[in-house]
């Protein structure tokens, strides 16, 4: 019963996460907006990037468990196209990270 429940959990987690990065990236964006000040989007970005990807693994690690406990040959294939599509999109938003973390580092901010 127990086991039912925790690919639900993986993905509330996942999802709270990237609402939460979400609700920063805009609450940073708003206050640097609403006092003018010059202010360098990559790290707010750096910052939202890596809550998604972040979330997104929660996401595979929640439906590997379920494709596990079970395994249809449906479930399989519709578990190997998700995970590669989460795979990609995260590989290219942790390259999207790397590169905005070499870029703050760079204007030391």
């Amino acid at each position: 019963m127990i086991i039912t429940w925790v690919p639900i959990a993986f993905s509330v987690v996942g999802s709270i996460i990237i609402i939460y990065g979400g609700i920063l990236a805009t609450i940073k964006t708003l206050v640097s907006e609403i006092r003018r000040k010059h202010f360098y989007y990559a790290e707010i970005r750096f910052n939202f990037t890596s809550k998604i990807a972040l979330g997104l693994e929660f996401f595979i690690a929640g439906d590997l468990i379920k494709t596990i406990t079970e395994p249809t040959f449906s479930q399989i294939t519709t578990l190997a196209v998700i995970v590669g599509i989460r795979t990609v999109i995260g590989y290219f938003m942790d390259k999207e990270s790397k590169e905005l973390k070499k870029e703050i580092q760079k204007n030391g901010l």
